[in-house]
């Protein structure tokens, strides 16, 4: 199912044996548009530090409720590496995390380590662990951004603005982003529409700009969609046969040789 990023801000998460504390933000991968990362934000037995939770360690998630929880304990939780979550955290940071918790690194590999992952396939990435931390290359790039910094950035068409970024919409199966949420309130009576993140070809951290090679027109005529809806599979295939975009849920409709990721560009302009 598809959430909102900023529905699920103020969710209560628990340990294994107590309350840790209150979802606040969130870090996506500017490379496969994944959520990597819950930014929580601790209770007293942390000292009111902010910690990073990956989705990995969920147990459960209670939408009724309002809660996760964890497959961890607050101790394990208390000990966790110090992250600075008000910065971009570099691969480094990220691996010496991931290295503590035992978790595979997602970098270098295909798959999405999600909610799917736990816990069946983290006994198998554990055992690559050694091997991916040999070949990471890469460790100083930033590849981490918040939702809340991103949240407000200009989005920018082939002939004209088009609006500015205000949510993002992900599956809370994978936590891939599939969305991102269009405020288009300076020109167009402030209708919000969905493009997919994939369909950027330029993100400029410095301009704070996401830019589309699609008309402004063409947003406008997309088809409509009702905030207050769900998103069904009807719904997004219409929305990609308009676009005339292969859709994600098929990959055998992928042009050969062609990843959902490459051509998003994330380097400033």
């Amino acid at each position: 199912m598809l959430r909102s990023l900023k529905g699920l801000e103020h969710y209560t998460v628990r340990a294994t044996d107590g309350a840790v504390g209150t979802v606040i933000n969130f870090l996506f991968d500017d490379e496969r548009w994944a959520v990597r990362h819950f930014v929580v934000e601790t209770s007293g037995v942390f000292d009111g530090r902010r910690v990073l939770i990956s989705p990995m360690s969920f147990q459960t998630a209670n939408w009724s409720t309002r809660c996760f929880d964890l497959a961890l304990s607050t101790e394990k939780i208390r000990r966790s590496p110090s992250i600075d979550v008000d910065k971009p955290v570099s691969r480094q940071h990220e691996a010496d995390y991931y290295g503590y918790y035992g978790y595979p690194y997602y970098w270098g590999s295909g798959g999405i380590a999600g909610m799917g992952a736990y816990p069946g396939l983290l006994a198998a990435g554990t055992r690559r662990l050694a091997a991916q931390r040999a070949s990471n290359n890469d460790s100083n790039d930033v590849h981490l951004r918040s939702a809340s910094e991103v949240r407000g950035y200009h989005v920018q068409g082939k002939d004209d603005a088009i609006g500015h970024v205000a949510d993002f919409l992900v599956d809370d199966d994978t936590w891939d982003v599939r969305y991102i949420v269009v405020d288009t309130t300076n020109w167009w009576f402030g209708k919000k529409v969905l493009v997919s993140p994939h369909w950027a070809h330029l993100i400029s951290w410095i301009e704070k700009t996401v830019y589309f090679d699609l008309s402004r027109q063409a947003i406008k005529d997309s088809p409509e969609w009702n905030p207050e809806a769900g998103i069904n599979r009807g719904y997004e295939s219409r929305l990609y046969d308009y676009y005339g975009r292969p859709v994600y849920w098929d990959s055998s409709a992928r042009p050969t040789g062609s990843a959902p990721h490459e051509h998003v560009a994330t380097h400033p302009r």
